[in-house]
């Protein structure tokens, strides 16, 4: 053999790698198995998730599928919530009553379930997605019985069911149009609120993305404030309805208090400012107590304060009273909203360690414009209610009370 041949093997056999073949996917058989295990069992619940727990049924494959006959007795045609061929059970949550009793059950029944096989959360995400964009199709009490077991899921905390799922998809503009949003959701909260508290209800609603947007729920021509207390009043969710209207009012006091930083930061005319605030008041109907606590706020959050320099400290919120009194005395018209002035400037002066020493010169320069009246500093004087570092403001004023009580006398 010459050297310059290579040795080769003889007889020997090439193997070709196996290609994994994948089986055809048969949902049809996977539902006909779990429906038989509902037939045998007689819808029994508890036996019913022994048998499926001893199962070899490709759950990981027809998660979807299982998660249909566990709502509809079987498989639903694609698109659609009307019955597939094939074998059907009567034990399913759309087959019994609409009640909270009857349906909670089910949720243990899957919550069970999920426990044994975590990766089904997915699957009855797509599910009820599926089912809730689709709630036109279902008849009146069906969908009661979706809201139902919705409220349920959350509230038993079924594991790992993220809210945006179930909110999001309700949001459809023809089921909105149509009132079957707000009727599914005012069924749910109906629910909800059995086992839980308003506060829980709206951590849910702010990790579902819609605590500011429960208007949304509502066809266009109900989508206002009255409409919705009216229709959650009428359902007996009064505590619903505070909320809302607490939230709404913290809204328009946050809108207004924009509006007027960016006037006064820009040196607005005074009169241009004072027609705002007052038309705030009449579209918002916002308290004067709430507007005198506002004003005062905007006033000093626009005062470049200086660090350390007292003097500049008192120049400048001096200045700024003056600059703007006749904002202040244009809505403090009583003696109830100068007495909240005097406890807004007390505070601030208290909890701000750079302003602590102008409380007296900021009471004394309200008073030369006007804005507080002699009686009102007399009666927080000596009868003045909030704590906050009164003892040392009381004193720090004490020379400016006996001037104005010598002056009373000379009168």
């Amino acid at each position: 053999m010459s050297s310059k041949e290579r040795p080769t093997l003889g007889g020997t056999r090439i193997k070709t790698r196996k290609r994994n073949i994948a089986a055809p996917l048969d949902p049809a058989a996977f539902s006909d198995a779990v429906v038989q295990i509902y037939l045998d069992n007689a819808g029994d619940l508890e036996l019913v998730a022994k048998s499926i727990e001893s199962s070899d049924l490709n759950f990981s494959r027809y998660g979807d599928t299982f998660f249909e006959v566990v709502f509809t007795g079987g498989r639903t045609q694609p698109g659609t919530t009307k019955p597939e061929e094939g074998d059907r059970h009567t034990y399913s949550i759309l087959d019994y009553e609409p009640t909270r009793e009857v349906i909670l059950p089910f949720v243990l029944y899957i919550q069970k379930i999920l426990r044994r096989r975590p990766f089904l959360i997915k699957n009855l995400e797509n599910v009820m997605r599926r089912f809730l964009q689709s709630l036109e199709l279902f008849e009146d009490n069906e969908r009661k019985k979706l809201a139902i077991f919705t409220a349920l899921t959350f509230s038993q905390k079924l594991s790992g069911l993220p809210p945006e799922t179930v909110f999001q998809p309700l949001l459809k503009g023809n089921l909105v149009a149509k009132g079957l949003v707000l009727s599914f959701m005012t069924d749910f909260f109906k629910v909800y609120l059995v086992d839980n508290n308003l506060d829980d209800l709206i951590a849910l609603l702010k990790r579902g993305k819609m605590e500011d947007n429960l208007l949304e729920f509502f066809p266009s021509a109900k989508r206002s404030a009255e409409g919705f207390s009216e229709h959650f009043t009428k359902e007996g969710l009064v505590a619903l309805v505070e909320y809302n209207e607490k939230k709404m009012f913290e809204v328009k006091l946050k809108e207004m208090k924009t509006t007027l930083t960016s006037q006064i930061a820009e040196e607005r005319d005074i009169s241009e400012v004072i027609e705002t605030v007052k038309q705030s008041v009449k579209d918002a109907k916002l308290p004067d107590i709430e507007i005198v606590r506002i004003l005062w706020d905007v006033l000093m959050d626009a005062v470049q304060w200086s660090g350390k320099n007292q003097q500049q400290n008192a120049n400048a919120a001096l200045r700024q009273v003056k600059t703007w009194a006749q904002l202040l005395s244009t809505f403090c018209t009583n003696g109830k909203l100068e007495l909240e002035l005097i406890y807004k400037v007390q505070i601030q002066c208290y909890e701000d360690a750079k302003l602590m020493k102008l409380f007296p010169e900021i009471v004394r320069s309200l008073y030369d414009q006007d804005v507080l009246a002699e009686d009102t500093i007399l009666l927080w004087f000596r009868k003045g209610v909030n704590p906050k570092g009164r003892q040392t403001f009381v004193k720090a004023l004490e020379p400016f009370v006996k001037w104005l009580e010598e002056a009373e006398e000379e009168e």
